[in-house]
């Protein structure tokens, strides 16, 4: 079996499906991986570091299981081969139009954003931990935004006052 790691289509994405360890992760259960070539740049990974994981650099449609963080592109999912299996984040609830569509193709979908979020499914949960990474990078952009420390600071030097917000 064959996973494929799209590079995202959405504009200014920086995330990506799988990272090099986790594709080591994936060889380690015997799987082949295919990764798009560019995929990992946006998040900070060559493909020379897809490759020294041991993925292939290629067409990830082309793959049994095709990974995305975003649904893939009308163009993309054009190429996915019957049969395969697409895992994305759809967002059923907010795009009926693409339920449809996908409903119409000859390969199966899956939504992680639709995966229950109950203690059984909590390793899958997606939606808790991108919202907990949207939260500490919005402190974190705040703070480089805002000029000053947020906390209050008391050197030698002298004394920075704590920040209001």
């Amino acid at each position: 079996m064959i996973v494929g790691v799209l590079k995202e289509a959405r504009a200014g994405e920086s995330r990506v499906s799988a990272t090099p360890a986790t594709v080591e992760q994936i060889r380690k259960l015997g799987y082949g991986v295919v990764v798009d070539p560019g995929a990992g740049v946006a998040a900070g990974f060559t493909d020379g570091a897809y490759e020294a994981a041991g993925a292939t650099v290629g067409d990830a449609v082309a793959a049994d299981v095709v990974l995305g963080v975003n649904a893939p592109a009308p163009s993309q999912l054009d190429r996915v081969r019957p049969e395969a299996t697409v895992i994305a984040l759809f967002s059923p609830a907010f795009d009926p139009a693409m339920v449809e569509d996908l409903g119409r193709r000859p390969f199966t979908a899956l939504s992680m954003d639709a995966v229950p979020r109950i203690s059984r499914a909590q390793s899958m949960d997606v939606l808790s931990s991108m919202a907990n990474i949207a939260g500490y990078r919005a402190v974190i952009e705040a703070a480089h935004e805002f000029g000053r420390f947020f906390t209050g600071q008391v050197t030698a030097a002298g004394k920075v006052p704590p920040a209001r917000v």
